[in-house]
């Protein structure tokens, strides 16, 4: 056993190269792991300079100097940024909340139109799966209530880590931005200067995150817009929110859209029953989620994902199992940059290649 482990070793990490590589992967891994949570507002602050980069570049192919492109960007940044936070973060919460005092009601329409589903179709829904199904959803309803409750009791800590974060952020995004060459360096100052692997993989995947996050955060504003053009001339309740949710849909490939289908059905059929309304607004999704899926998707991201769905799948599943939402967000490129370590690592074996 021993022998075979040092076989494997030795024809896997005899280069230098690979080591250097291994150790700056696992030391990445550890800082996220551990002290994600500590570093979240600087890892926020690093993605949103790196989605503000491109427009100071855009800036200084005009001849624009940097520190005025940097202060030109930042200002359009912060002011969408605090209009953000007067104007649509107070109309998504207040929709959010009277969607919660509503709930019980949309829980018993559901319930009414099961109750008929089990007349009508007695042997495809029984009364059984009906009642554990109710069942499950007042738990589910009931939960919720109690973490909301915990939440409201703990909403100075909130607020207040929220205060720090709306200041924190914004100065971070700054100083990246203009001292971007300076940071750059102090980070290369403590890596080989050979370092012919890491430069490739990172190559790769620096072409592809950039494109897939700015592809991204555009595609979730697209559709995030077009779905309230949408429902608000349907007169669909709560268009803002269910707007919003539609647009954070894409986040997730094939399952998103699913998931959202449910509570869009669910109000449409609590305010018009099922009416001409009530088929227009479904039809309506349908549609936003057909164009997404097949034409604004493959344009955006055509030339920067090259993973079979059963990858992006599995990718999805396991980092948002890990990391939430931000790894649900990131669960492509993560993907890609194991893909691009798995096709840069090197084999001392001549015929074989890592697929």
């Amino acid at each position: 056993m021993f022998r075979y482990f040092r076989s494997w070793t030795d024809r896997h990490f005899s280069d230098p190269q690979v080591v250097i590589l291994a150790v700056v992967l696992l030391l990445g891994l550890a800082l996220i792991v551990f002290a994600g949570g500590l570093l979240a507002p600087l890892i926020a602050s690093v993605i949103i300079a790196y989605l503000l980069e491109e427009a100071v570049r855009l800036l200084e192919r005009f001849k624009v100097p940097r520190f005025t492109a940097v202060l030109l960007v930042f200002s359009l940044f912060l002011s969408l940024f605090v209009s953000m936070m007067l104007l649509l973060l107070p109309l998504l919460a207040g929709q959010l909340s009277q969607l919660a005092r509503e709930l019980p009601a949309i829980v018993t329409a559901a319930q009414a139109l099961m109750l008929q589903l089990t007349e009508r179709y007695p042997q495809v829904f029984s009364e059984q799966q009906l009642n554990d199904l109710l069942f499950s959803v007042r738990q589910d309803l009931t939960s919720l209530g109690q973490r909301l409750v915990v939440m409201s009791l703990s909403s100075a800590v909130h607020l207040m880590t929220l205060l720090v974060y709306l200041v924190l952020v914004p100065l971070l995004v700054f100083f990246m931005l203009k001292d971007k060459a300076e940071i750059i360096a102090w980070f290369l100052r403590f890596l080989p200067r050979e370092r012919p692997l890491l430069n490739s993989v990172w190559t790769e995947v620096n072409a592809g995150l950039g494109n897939y996050v700015k592809g991204k955060v555009l595609e979730i504003l697209i559709v995030w817009v077009v779905s309230y053009a949408v429902y608000y001339p349907l007169g669909l309740p709560y268009a803002m929110l269910l707007a919003f949710a539609t647009g954070l849909s894409v986040l997730v490939p094939y399952v998103g859209a699913a998931v959202i289908t449910l509570p869009v059905a669910a109000v449409a059929y609590f305010e018009f029953g099922v009416t001409p309304s009530f088929w227009y607004v479904l039809t309506a999704y349908g549609l936003i989620q057909f164009v997404d899926g097949n034409l604004l998707a493959p344009l955006l991201f055509s030339k920067v994902v090259n993973l079979h769905p059963v990858a992006i799948i599995s990718a999805v599943l396991i980092f948002g199992s890990l990391w939430g939402l931000w790894g649900v967000f990131f669960a492509i490129p993560l993907a890609t940059l194991i893909a691009a370590v798995l096709n840069a690592w090197p084999s001392t074996e001549p015929g074989i290649a890592v697929p």
